[in-house]
C-alpha cells in the first residue's frame, strides 16, 4: 500500500487531541498526508473505502488499542500487508508484546513529535526499499536489554526475528555466557563458551529455559563475518536435545526470515 515516489497517507490513531495535533503536523512537515481518528473501532469501518499507507497506533486506547488493531487487520486478507505502528509507553515488554501482536515497528509516545514524525518516515522508507529502520538509528535510541525473569529468551528472538533485526543478542544465564548473531532477523553466527553454530543456539535456549533466569542485551548494528548457523539442526523432527518451547522459539527464529534475508540485508549494505 506504499507506493514509491507518492506521499504516504498516515491515519494517526489517538485520543489525546493536543497530541494528535501536535504529531500530524509534525508528520505533515515531512512530507506524509495525514488523517486523524480519537476511536480505533471507527478508525477500522474507513479501511474499506479509503486505507491509509500506514496505521500508526497508540496502545493505550480505551476501547481499542494498536495491538487488537493488528490482529484484527492482518486476519484480513485484503489488509494483511497494511503497515501498523505501535506507540506506547516505550517499555521492553510493551515493545515485545506489540511484536507479537503483528505489528510492523512500536515508537515511544513520550518521545517528541518531530522524532516519532521521523522515525515513522525511517519505517516509511524500510517498507519501500527493503531494510529495518531501526538498524539506522543510534544504539541508545534503540537499545534493547532485559531481565530473563521477566522475558522468557525465546519470546525475545522470536520478536527479533519477526522485526527482521540485524546485530548481537548477548546472553548471561547461569553459567551460559551466549552471542547470537542476526542478519535480517535470521540468526547466523551463534557462540557459547567452546560451542559454535547450531549447537550453541540450542545449549543458549535449553540453559535459559532451565535457569529461568538471567539478563540479555541486543547491541543493533553489530555484525559477525563468520557464518556458522545452518537450519537443519534446530529442525530435526523429534530432537531430544531441547524442550519443545526451544523448539518452537529455533523454528520461528530460523523460518521464515531466511527467504527474506539476502535482498534486505543487501539493501541495509548499500544505505
Amino acid at each position: 500500500m506504499i507506493a514509491p515516489g507518492k506521499p504516504a497517507r498516515i491515519l494517526l490513531i489517538d485520543s489525546n487531541v493536543l497530541f494528535t495535533k501536535r504529531l500530524g503536523d509534525a508528520l505533515r512537515r515531512e512530507g506524509f498526508e495525514v488523517s486523524t481518528a480519537t476511536q480505533a473501532a471507527f478508525a477500522l469501518t474507513t479501511l474499506e473505502y479509503n486505507a491509509p499507507s500506514v496505521i500508526v497506533c497508540s496502545t493505550n486506547m480505551r476501547e481499542m488499542g494498536a495491538l487488537e488493531m493488528a490482529r484484527i487487520i492482518h486476519a484480513d486478507p485484503k489488509n494483511a500487508s497494511l503497515p501498523i505502528i505501535a506507540m506506547g509507553d516505550g517499555s521492553q515488554r510493551a515493545l515485545m508484546e506489540s511484536f507479537q501482536a503483528g505489528c510492523d515497528d512500536y515508537i515511544d509516545r513520550h518521545l517528541s513529535p518531530a522524532v516519532i514524525a521521523n522515525h515513522i518516515k525511517n519505517i516509511v522508507i524500510s517498507k519501500v526499499e527493503g531494510f529495518q529502520p531501526t538498524q539506522m538509528l543510534g544504539q541508545a535510541d534503540t537499545s534493547l536489554s532485559g531481565n530473563l525473569t521477566h522475558h522468557d529468551i525465546t519470546g525475545v528472538m522470536q520478536m527479533l526475528g519477526q522485526a527482521r533485526q540485524t546485530g548481537a543478542l548477548t546472553i548471561n544465564a547461569g553459567e551460559t555466557d551466549g552471542v547470537l548473531f542476526y542478519d535480517a532477523g535470521e540468526i547466523t553466527h551463534a557462540e557459547c563458551g567452546s560451542l559454535f553454530g547450531d549447537e550453541a543456539v540450542l545449549h543458549i535456549l535449553k540453559s535459559c529455559v532451565q535457569v529461568g533466569s538471567g539478563v540479555y542485551k541486543f547491541i543493533y548494528g553489530a555484525t559477525s563475518a563468520q557464518r556458522t548457523v545452518l537450519r537443519s539442526a534446530a529442525l530435526v523432527p523429534g530432537s531430544k536435545n531441547v524442550s519443545s518451547s526451544c523448539r518452537r522459539a529455533a523454528v520461528s527464529t530460523f523460518g521464515s526470515a531466511r527467504e527474506r534475508a539476502s535482498g534486505s540485508a543487501a539493501a541495509y549494505t548499500s544505505a
